[in-house]
């Protein structure tokens, strides 16, 4: 069995997003938001119109998310680098488009107003779950959940309690092959109470008011 050294794990870290390939590319092209809503069509089909997604977990809420990240985690599934087998047809040049399509799309995406109701947690280790923002999360993603786009963090304010649950354990368990390595190492040692605790509370996290839309919303796009 091959050992992971400390400098190749340093190595891993440093480069889990070196980019490349069509990232690079969609990043630098510029939107054409009117290609953007008709290849966000293919997308509504699971994500809905409004880019809310659904309380469950079965699609996250996409509205609002940074267009660095979109544009990472599109990529990603295109190229086989993130494990998403329901997305991966729908993902392809062949059902949207190229680079430029992806640009065109993300940056669509990243103007639609927010779900002001998401599906949140059960409210019963708030405390616990703050504390354990505070302590683990905060460098990354924020005081509120806001992320960083041009460090590719995403925003995980608003963002589904199902959903932020069976990726955080996915990541802290080895099964998100894209994530960046020093949040695993981060979260490792969590249990599935903090697990619960920390992502009630992140479910909690209000988006600024310029970003949410209004409650029974619908996209006058798709009118």
């Amino acid at each position: 069995m091959m050992l992971t050294t400390p400098a190749a794990a340093a190595d891993k870290a440093a480069g889990w997003n070196e980019g490349g390939g069509e990232q690079d590319e969609a990043l630098h092209l510029t939107p054409n938001l009117e290609n953007g809503i008709e290849v966000y069509e293919v997308c509504a089909a699971c994500h809905l119109y409004e880019g809310w997604g659904q309380p469950d977990g079965t699609f996250p809420q996409l509205a609002g998310q940074h267009r660095h990240v979109l544009i990472k985690q599109l990529a990603d599934i295109r190229a086989l680098n993130r494990d998403n087998p329901t997305m991966y047809p729908f993902a392809l040049p062949e059902s949207i488009g190229g680079p430029q399509s992806i640009a065109d799309v993300t940056a669509y995406i990243a103007t639609l107003p927010m779900n002001p109701e998401p599906g949140r947690g059960p409210g019963t280790d708030l405390e616990h779950g703050k504390q354990l923002y505070k302590d683990n999360c905060v460098r990354c993603h924020g005081e509120h959940g806001e992320g960083v786009e041009e460090k590719y963090y995403p925003r995980i304010q608003g963002q589904h309690y199902n959903y932020l649950m069976r990726q955080f354990a996915w990541i802290r368990d080895g099964k998100r092959r894209n994530a960046n390595p020093d949040m695993v190492k981060q979260i490792q040692e969590f249990s599935d109470k903090d697990m619960a605790a920390v992502l009630d509370y992140v479910s909690r996290q209000q988006p600024p008011a310029d970003k949410l839309g209004v409650v029974g919303w619908e996209n006058p796009d798709f009118k």
